[in-house]
């Protein structure tokens, strides 16, 4: 057969498979499954400080941590899980714009979204303890490691707005690696707040109520949470976005909340039915 008369039939080959839905070998290396659909149960309404801009959100020791955003009114806080009191609360600058944070040890990294900068603090007092630089955009944060491990186990990730999550060395700050998130092949950006449970992590995807569940390993969402309707459309007029979720440690449920959200949720993400 002539070289053009290969071709030819490499062509309809193509096509055909195309048609037919197949795909040649390879082209298929970053599809994952389809996601598991899951819904919220409600298991106990909370208070929340409508004031605060909510980043991020981590339950350690019976403590609520809260990172709150906006230039001006950013700040850090170790709040009563149960009665929503702030019990300390320690300001930003008015140039450094909070987002997500994370506890590590007897550390709290927080995040600065357009800074440029991580605040490493004192878990005690939420005491400033140093600066580290980083390029790009900060959202959120959690850490993958062992509950009240030593400083310097486990790793940290890292959102951006993108799709992309940033490993780093809980110590140093610095990258040691980057995960793609995609649902179903596809990827999925705006990655926002984030929650790390023994090698998966849960993502508030920006301006929408989903939260997805991330695959450390492969960056494959498993699973898709619908959040909607936790806000009743008069509580929904003066807040923002859903924004914050935080296990709690040693079940299966979670804290979720919102910017500028009233209430706080305790809730277990279950199969749709």
């Amino acid at each position: 057969m002539r070289v053009d008369g290969v071709r030819r039939s490499l062509v309809l080959l193509g096509l055909v498979l195309t048609l037919t839905g197949c795909t040649t070998a390879g082209s298929g290396e970053h599809d994952g499954p389809e996601p598991e659909r899951l819904r919220v149960q409600v298991l106990e309404e909370r208070p929340h400080d409508p004031g605060a801009f909510t980043q991020g959100l981590e339950l350690v020791d019976g403590v609520l941590y809260e990172g709150t955003g906006l230039l001006g009114q950013s700040s850090i806080r170790a709040v009563d899980p149960v009665t929503g009191q702030v019990r300390h609360r320690v300001e930003l600058p008015a140039s450094l714009f909070g987002e997500g944070i994370t506890v590590v040890g007897d550390r709290i990294w927080q995040l600065t979204w357009q800074q440029g900068v991580a605040l490493e603090r004192d878990r005690n007092t939420l005491a400033e303890l140093r600066r580290v630089p980083y390029e790009g955009e900060g959202w959120g944060l959690c850490y993958d490691g062992p509950p009240n491990a030593p400083n310097g186990s486990g790793q940290l990730v890292m959102s951006d707005g993108s799709a992309t999550l940033t490993l780093r060395d809980p110590v140093t700050f610095q990258p040691t690696g980057r995960v793609v998130v995609r649902r179903a092949g596809e990827e999925v950006e705006r990655l926002n707040e984030l929650e790390c449970t023994g090698g998966t992590v849960w993502a508030n995807v920006w301006q929408t109520d989903e939260i997805v569940r991330i695959d450390l390993a492969t960056g494959h969402v498993t699973a898709v949470v619908d959040a909607s309707g936790l806000l009743g459309w008069r509580d929904r007029i003066a807040a923002d976005v859903l924004n914050g979720i935080a296990a709690v440690p040693g079940t299966d449920e979670f804290l979720v909340t919102g910017k500028n959200w009233p209430r706080l949720f305790r809730v277990r993400f279950t199969p749709e039915e």
